[in-house]
């Protein structure tokens, strides 16, 4: 016990430095020419045609485009679950662009914080359990992953609904759980893929009003939308087309 809580207290202490460096560094995600080419038949697909992408720490952005623009590929790419055929990705100040499959499973959990349109949380586990998943597969202590569970579920307002399962939570009380659960690493990003495709219009101003304050807190937020009105949440909309910056 005592090997295992010095280690974790050994990679905390080195997230604190690699964390106090990386605020030394204005832009949270830096991407040049950034090319993603698939070969569909005897047909090549240039999904990304030499994008540059360039989004400060602490910002809120909106990626928007039709369909075939290339907003769910550079989203794939930001989030670290696919490398782009060429160009270079520099995420809080690491270069990612070519890294193996661990590296990038590595970087996601602690770099990213994903909110998905369908949730994507366990229907057996209860939402405290759905939050401290990240923390699991991380290998931080039991104690600490509950303490900090509990505390980003009050966060997001579900300090009453901890012991909850899924089906015993609204949607918008699902899509909080996830927001809790992206939160729960303190990662530099949070990338919601279309995160109120599944909700009314009421649910969705709350959930939008959410990422607002997470974004008051410092949080780099990323929402994947195609939406304007979903949009103008954000301060900034990066709008694609044919894989280039429209």
């Amino acid at each position: 016990m005592f090997q295992q809580t010095q280690t974790y207290d050994f990679l905390y202490i080195q997230r604190v430095a690699q964390a106090k460096f990386a605020h030394m560094i204005t832009s949270i995600i830096r991407a040049t020419n950034l090319k993603k080419i698939y070969q569909v038949g005897e047909t090549q697909v240039n999904a990304l045609d030499g994008l540059d992408v360039e989004i400060e720490r602490g910002a809120y952005i909106a990626l928007m485009g039709p369909s075939g623009s290339g907003k769910s590929t550079l989203m794939n790419v930001l989030g670290c679950l696919d490398t782009p055929t060429s160009g270079v990705y520099i995420l809080n100040g690491n270069d990612v662009s070519s890294l193996s499959d661990d590296k990038l499973a590595e970087i996601r959990n602690k770099e990213i914080g994903f909110v998905f349109q369908t949730f994507n949380l366990l229907p057996r586990y209860t939402a405290l359990e759905n939050v401290a998943l990240p923390m699991i597969y991380a290998g931080i202590p039991y104690t600490y992953r509950i303490s900090r569970a509990e505390k980003v579920l009050q966060k997001v307002g579900l300090g009453d609904r901890m012991d909850h399962r899924p089906n015993e939570l609204s949607g918008g009380q699902r899509q909080r759980v996830a927001v809790a659960r992206a939160l729960v690493m303190n990662p530099s990003i949070i990338l919601a893929d279309e995160p109120t495709g599944n909700l009314d219009s009421v649910t969705s101003d709350g959930i939008m009003q959410l990422f607002s304050e997470i974004n008051k807190d410092g949080n780099t937020v990323i929402v994947v939308t195609h939406e304007e009105d979903i949009a103008a949440h954000a301060e900034k909309t990066i709008r694609l087309k044919d894989g280039k910056l429209a």
